[in-house]
């Protein structure tokens, strides 16, 4: 099973957020510990707490990405912006597949909105929908900056 697979179980599971199931997926790799991945990551589910923003799977795509950077001790502009390179590259992906990057425009609800919350629960969204999108962002993360 591939880590985009994983990724969609775990999420499919409903046991961790779209951005705790990204950011985990990867801290092995990048020698996070996995209790703080979910912990760093756990305020960005449902577009940066449940605001509708940017989906999780994509913010916590940019912390992989910039985990996956050497840092630059005497030049940090240098890895920034080769993360700024990276973060571009994979907007650009995940939007040629999902035509936006923000949790409301993806799901079609305003997580914000406590009857769009509770009317995307009873929908499942977060069980059919979301895993895609964290699949989809693993894949782009692997393609990207090159898989196990």
């Amino acid at each position: 099973m591939n880590k985009a697979d994983i990724a969609f179980s775990l999420m499919s599971s409903g046991r961790m957020n779209c951005a705790q199931t990204v950011l985990t997926s990867y801290a092995e790799k990048y020698g996070l510990e996995r209790n703080l991945a979910l912990k760093l990551s756990q305020g960005f589910g449902g577009g940066m707490g449940r605001t509708g923003s940017v989906c999780g799977a994509i913010t916590a795509a940019y912390m992989v990405i910039g985990l996956a950077q050497e840092a630059w001790e005497k030049d940090p502009r240098q890895s920034m912006e080769k993360t700024y390179e990276y973060v571009r590259e994979f907007n650009r992906k995940f939007r040629a597949i999902h035509k936006s990057t923000l949790c409301k425009e993806l799901l079609g609800y305003d997580l914000s909105k406590p009857e769009d919350h509770a009317l995307a629960r009873s929908k499942q969204v977060f069980t059919s929908s979301c895993p895609t999108f964290v699949a989809d962002a693993v894949k782009i993360l692997d393609d990207i900056l090159g898989s196990d």
